[in-house]
Order: C-alpha cells, then sequence, then structure tokens
C-alpha cells in the first residue's frame, strides 16, 4: 500500500530547538558579570532547573504531555483546558526565577534580583532566536501536493503555537496540527498517533512518522502501526529495545525514501 502521509515532529525535527535554547542559556549565563563562570552557571541552572521541575505535583502531567524543564522557563502556559495548565501557569514566573537562583547559589552567589534578571533575559533571548534548519523548507516543498502532511508535536498549545507563529513559513504546508497539550495526551501514548490517522484518513500502512526522539516519535509510531524514520543528526546512541524501520542523519534523505515507499 502506498504511503500518502507523512507526520512531523517539530522540536528538532523541523525546528532547531537545541540551537536556540544552548544559545539562550549562553547569553543569559554570560549577563551573570564577570565573576560567574557562565558554563558552570548554564551546567548549575539545567541541574537545577530540572530537580525543581520534578519536584513540583505537575511532574507527571508535563511527562504525559511532553513538556520539558527548559520549555518551562520560557513558557507562559496560558492555553491549554486541563487545571494542570492553569498551576503551570501560576507556577511559571516562580519557578524560572528559583532555578536561576539555585543555580547562582551553587557558584556561591545569592542575589536574588540578579537572577530575576536572567530568568527574564533567557526567556526574551530564548523567544528571539527561532531557528530552522537549513532543509526543512525545502523538503516540505518538495512533499507539499504529493502527500499529506501532519504536524506532531509535545507541548503546552501556547508555546508550540508561539514557536509555530515565530516561523509562519512552515504553517501553509499542514494539512493538519496536533499538539499534545490540546488532545490530552503526548506521544509515545498510542491514542494520539491514532487521532493522527483519523483526522489524515490513511490507516497506518499509508503513513510515515518522522522524529528525532526514540521514545515519543519512535516508539509511538511504531505502536501504531506506522512506518518510522528516526532522524539522528547528531549520531545519537541506538536504542536495542527501540528499533526505528529508517534511520537518516538529514533530511534530504527522507524523499527518495517516501518515493521509494
Amino acid at each position: 500500500m502506498p504511503v500518502t502521509a507523512v507526520l512531523f515532529d517539530l522540536d528538532d525535527t523541523l525546528l532547531w530547538d537545541d540551537r536556540s535554547v544552548e544559545e539562550a542559556f549562553r547569553s543569559a549565563s554570560e549577563a551573570a558579570g564577570a565573576s560567574v563562570d557562565p558554563a558552570a552557571l548554564e551546567a548549575a541552572v539545567r541541574k537545577e532547573a530540572r530537580a525543581l521541575y520534578e519536584s513540583y505535583e505537575t511532574y507527571p502531567f508535563t511527562k504525559m504531555i511532553g513538556i520539558n524543564p527548559f520549555e518551562a522557563l520560557w513558557a507562559n502556559f496560558t492555553a491549554g483546558e486541563q487545571p494542570e495548565f492553569r498551576q503551570l501557569e501560576q507556577l511559571a514566573p516562580v519557578y524560572r526565577t528559583e532555578s536561576w537562583r539555585r543555580g547562582l547559589a551553587c557558584l556561591g552567589v545569592d542575589d536574588e534580583a540578579l537572577a530575576e534578571r536572567l530568568a527574564a533575559k533567557f526567556a526574551a533571548e530564548r523567544r528571539s532566536r527561532p531557528y530552522i534548519y537549513e532543509e526543512t523548507v525545502q523538503i516540505l516543498d518538495e512533499l507539499h501536493g504529493k502527500v499529506k502532511l501532519l504536524l506532531l508535536t509535545n507541548g503546552c498549545p501556547a508555546l508550540q503555537q508561539e514557536k509555530l507563529d515565530s516561523v509562519p513559513e512552515l504553517l501553509p504546508y499542514f494539512d493538519h496540527i496536533v499538539i499534545s497539550g490540546s488532545f490530552g495526551k503526548g506521544k509515545p501514548d498510542k491514542e494520539i498517533f491514532d487521532h493522527a490517522l483519523e483526522l489524515l484518513e490513511i490507516s497506518p500502512e499509508q503513513g510515515i512518522m518522522v522524529g528525532d526522539k526514540l521514545t515519543t516519535d519512535i516508539l509511538g509510531g511504531l505502536a501504531a502501526g506506522l512506518t518510522t524514520v528516526w532522524i539522528n543528526r547528531t549520531d545519537k546512541a541506538i536504542d536495542p529495545e527501540i528499533t526505528p524501520d529508517y534511520q537518516i542523519s538529514h533530511l534530504s534523505e527522507l524523499l527518495p525514501l517516501v518515493h521509494s515507499l
């Protein structure tokens, strides 16, 4: 049965989110002043932010939806129907400042005002850096009109929409956009994949799932019966328990694969 649809993950598949986050951390950490080692501060804030994030009662929900601690360092959580999003909306300002305060404290710096400034700077810097991979638009352009295209992304509805609004050239390519925070469950839950297949009006054998994360995109795609394509740009280690149907290192490799299937 020929392939009639391609489902794409967003972050670090089409958008270069890792670069955006790394540059925002670097810029904010360097703003701490000459007496603070920016690399050490970034490492400390990353560690403290993750630990604090996992301590909140909202953590199981954010894990299910697929919202990571560094997204919460700049998300406002103003959308989403679940009550947990209202909790996160209240928590977010405190979480942002406290993550930087604890990171500074790890380096012997006790300065609440500085923590607030750095938290605000990180959020502003991340918002100012929407990157897409150089081949993203070309690949979507070549697929558009030949197969149906669906964007399947984990995350907070407001934040994922903000990311998409920052790169408006992507939106016209997609027949459907599914955000886990709006649906109520995130990848790898089979239900969100089944929902995507219903929107596309295809059987699993007619679809390809393309994503960068084995534990969400590929695991969920396999469970749903889709052909899975793992884009592994940075030579990540293979997981012997999650085997994608195909592995590529650049999106351009997807085109001949789609044509062959």
